[in-house]
Order: C-alpha cells, then sequence, then structure tokens
C-alpha cells in the first residue's frame, strides 16, 4: 500500500526535520511529512502545489497550477516510516493538503514507528480513520473561514466542529486576514463551545512584513478575548519555502 506526498523537487517525498513553526507545539524539533491533495481550495493557500494542479479550476490569488508528475510522488508506507524514523526528532507532525483524506494509510505508517508524539494538521472536514484515531496524540485543527474561499457548507460542517470541540486532544487554529474575521471566530466558538485555552489565531501571510503587521492588532484581539496568540515562526527563519 502507498501514500501519496507532495514533493520537495521532482521525485523527493516532502519529509523533513525542522522546528514547528505554529500552534501549542511551536519551537519543537519535529519531523514534517507532508501529504498530496485536498478537499478544500484556500484562496490564500500556501501549499497549493499538493492539490491545484494543471486542469484544477478552483480559485486561487496567484492563479498558478502545478504539473501533478513533479508535485506528488508514491510512496510505500514502510518506505516513508523508515525515513521518518531516520530523521531523530521524536515529534512527528502529519500535515497536507488535508492528511485525513488518507487516513488508513497513515495508520498502517504510524504503527510501523517507534514511539512518538503524532500531530496532525486538518481542516477539520474529515472524520479521524478508526485505526488512526488511537495513534494520535494531537490534533492540530484549522476550520477555514469565510476569506478562505470556500463554501461554509463544505468548510464548516457543523458535527465536525461539535466533535473536534468535545476532543481533549484537539486544538483549533483560525487563520485571520483582517479584523473582520475576528466576528466569524466567536460566532464559531459560541455555536461550537469550542475553550479558549484551545482557540488559537494566527495571522495569514507569507511574508514577514505581512504576518508582523496583522500580528500587531491581532495579538491585542486575543489578549481582549482570551484566545491564545500563534506566530508562523518557520516563514521568519526560512521564507515561503518547501521543506521547512
Amino acid at each position: 500500500m502507498t501514500l501519496v506526498l507532495a514533493t520537495t523537487e521532482p521525485g523527493e517525498a516532502e519529509i523533513f526535520a525542522s522546528l514547528q513553526g505554529e500552534g501549542p507545539a511551536v519551537g519543537r524539533p519535529s519531523v514534517f511529512v507532508r501529504l498530496s491533495r485536498c478537499n478544500l481550495a484556500c484562496t490564500w493557500c500556501d501549499t497549493a502545489y499538493t492539490w491545484r494542479f494543471e486542469g484544477d479550476n478552483r480559485p486561487h490569488r496567484d492563479a498558478a497550477t502545478f504539473d501533478r508528475r513533479v508535485n506528488q510522488v508514491s510512496m510505500s508506507e514502510e518506505d516513508a516510516a523508515a525515513r521518518i524514523a531516520a530523521l531523530g526528532p521524536e515529534r512527528l507532525v502529519i500535515t497536507g493538503g488535508e492528511p485525513l483524506l488518507q487516513g488508513a494509510a497513515l495508520a498502517r505508517m504510524v504503527g510501523q514507528l517507534p514511539a512518538m508524539h503524532v500531530e496532525i494538521e486538518t481542516n477539520g472536514t474529515v472524520a479521524p480513520h478508526p485505526a488512526l484515531d488511537p495513534l494520535v496524540h494531537q490534533y492540530n485543527v484549522s476550520p477555514k473561514l469565510a476569506h478562505s474561499g470556500n463554501p461554509a457548507e463544505l468548510a464548516l460542517v457543523p458535527e465536525r466542529l461539535a466533535g473536534w470541540a468535545a476532543e481533549p486532544r484537539t486544538f483549533f487554529k483560525f487563520v485571520v486576514s483582517s479584523q473582520s474575521d475576528l466576528a466569524e471566530i466567536e460566532r464559531l466558538q459560541s455555536d461550537h463551545a469550542i475553550p479558549g485555552e484551545r482557540l488559537f489565531v494566527m495571522p495569514e501571510g507569507t511574508e514577514s512584513d505581512t504576518l508582523r503587521a496583522r500580528s500587531a492588532w491581532l495579538a491585542e484581539a486575543a489578549l481582549g478575548r482570551g484566545w491564545r496568540f500563534t506566530d508562523r515562526l518557520h516563514i521568519h527563519l526560512y521564507g515561503d519555502t518547501r521543506g521547512t
């Protein structure tokens, strides 16, 4: 059986060691695995090479499309597990794309790893596979707000949001572009009983200057609402590059 992964360069799966740049584990050494394919299409997505292949007309602000043969690679679960184990850090972050689309294969891969702290970054629309869920220590759920360009009926599934909110392993991370996004987050928090101590807000942006400008008012908004704030450390350290 195989996993479908994104690439750092043609034929090279995007499996790498770095510092976690976002959320509750920011700054921690981690191994990252970036899977390909997504069921949503955010207009500002910074990993559009995982889903916006030639022929995909879903909107994106850059209007760029990517050659699937260059930007997607298949790898056996055994080979992926071996590469992860060889990199060293004991924290694994599985991201995408939308990784839970490949839940069964991920369960088989994680089952072959030595003991690791396993995090999954997800848009929150897909339920965890029953074989994968017991192997996961932390879910980083990033529901997509209206400014992402996704229809709410696809991106904000009420039963899924309520399920994540009731799951103590879940941390929510909302990507924020403007102050008008804050009211939408407040509504979602109220409607789905999302605990403030597990709710992060993060500025949208792929350049340090943009992140700093948005952080100035977003940090104050978080402070006043009992939310947590997260920056994008990897952007400041490495820029908007693959494999970081």
